[in-house]
């Protein structure tokens, strides 16, 4: 037996459809479909219940929670994981499944389709996705919860999602890096697709990148050797923070009129510029997508976004961490003292 485990919340819009595509695969035996209702305040249940899914219900806790609560109950010696909005091709699992070459192999992810190609913002943050997916390896550093297959041994090794974090964002990556710091591989299968609901409105779009950008700091924190990314992440996503606070720290000696600052100003805004037009402008002089061109204002103002959200997450977590450091410092001196 195969089991899906789908974390929901208020996802009545599609998760009819996403069951349904769960449950009707090219694979033979027994599949079972999980959907973890995380306190929706709709009809999710009700209608994946309807659809065919046996469905567990919580208060709402997240979608790292909602995952263990499934795979936990889940009948399946491999679990695979999709979400909510993902609606899974045909031969999804098949393709998936086919990634267990051998015992090294601790998950194996999968990729993208798109639900919504009517939305220019979909349409081009999912180019996006294709662009690094083109460019990554058989074997990667990082998978994503919208297309995963885990064996039952390694979500009981590793303990599963990590719950503090408490919104989508970091869960899947933290556990991709325990799995690979416990010695299994990843290997990445782009011909395992789901076709997701990418974002449609930018300001959405935005504060789920700034949201990204905070727990990330957590992320970091926990595992400081994949800040040199991990084949999703490039070094062009490293760099973005850095020309952002530079930009920033920059335009006051600029606005004060210092030469130099100007200068400074103007070099790092150029690369910025140059970083977030790359991929826009390749797309338009090679296949003539002048609309792409938009999109590069798109992914500054996410840039900036991410910076933020990485900012107010440093002083979070980054901060209470060392206070924390300091006060035990201090507790244990006392403790010597007396």
């Amino acid at each position: 037996m195969i089991s899906v485990v789908i974390p929901a919340l208020n996802a009545e819009r599609a998760i009819s459809q996403v069951v349904a595509a769960a449950r009707e695969q090219n694979l033979e035996g027994t599949i079972e479909v999980i959907v973890v209702d995380d306190g929706s305040s709709d009809a999710t249940a009700e209608l994946a219940e309807a659809a065919g899914a046996r469905v567990l219900r919580q208060g709402n806790a997240g979608p790292a929670s909602a995952r263990n609560r499934g795979w936990q109950a889940a009948a399946g010696e491999v679990i695979c994981f999709t979400d909510s909005d993902c609606i899974p091709g045909p031969d999804w699992l098949a393709n998936l499944l086919q990634g267990f070459t051998d015992w090294r192999v601790g998950a194996v992810a999968g990729s993208y389709a798109i639900a919504n190609a009517g939305s220019w913002l979909a349409r081009w943050v999912h180019r996006e996705i294709m662009e690094r997916h083109r460019r990554m390896p058989a074997f990667v550093r990082a998978f994503g919860t919208y297309n995963v297959a885990i064996p039952r041994y390694v979500l009981e090794a590793t303990g599963g999602f990590d719950t503090r974090y408490p919104r989508a964002s970091g869960e899947d990556n933290d556990l991709s890096y325990r799995i690979l710091n416990m010695g299994w591989r990843i290997a990445f299968r782009p011909e395992a697709r789901v076709a997701h609901h990418h974002p449609e409105r930018l300001w959405k779009y935005l504060k789920d990148q700034a949201r990204h950008g905070f727990w990330r700091v957590r992320l970091y924190l926990s595992h400081p050797h994949m800040v040199r990314g991990d084949d999703y992440t490039r070094g062009r996503d490293r760099l973005e923070p850095l020309l952002v606070s530079g930009m920033m720290g920059l335009s006051i000696p600029a606005l004060l009129g210092v030469p130099l600052g100007r200068i400074l100003l103007l070099l790092v805004f150029t690369t910025f510029l140059g970083l977030h037009l790359s991929w826009p402008v390749r797309w338009w002089l090679r296949e003539g997508k002048a609309e792409a061109l938009p999109y590069a204002a798109v992914t500054a103002i996410r840039g900036f976004a991410r910076t933020l959200g990485f900012g107010v997450g440093f002083l979070r977590f980054a901060l209470s961490a060392r206070e924390a450091e300091r006060g035990a410092g201090t507790t244990g001196q006392g403790a010597l003292g007396r």
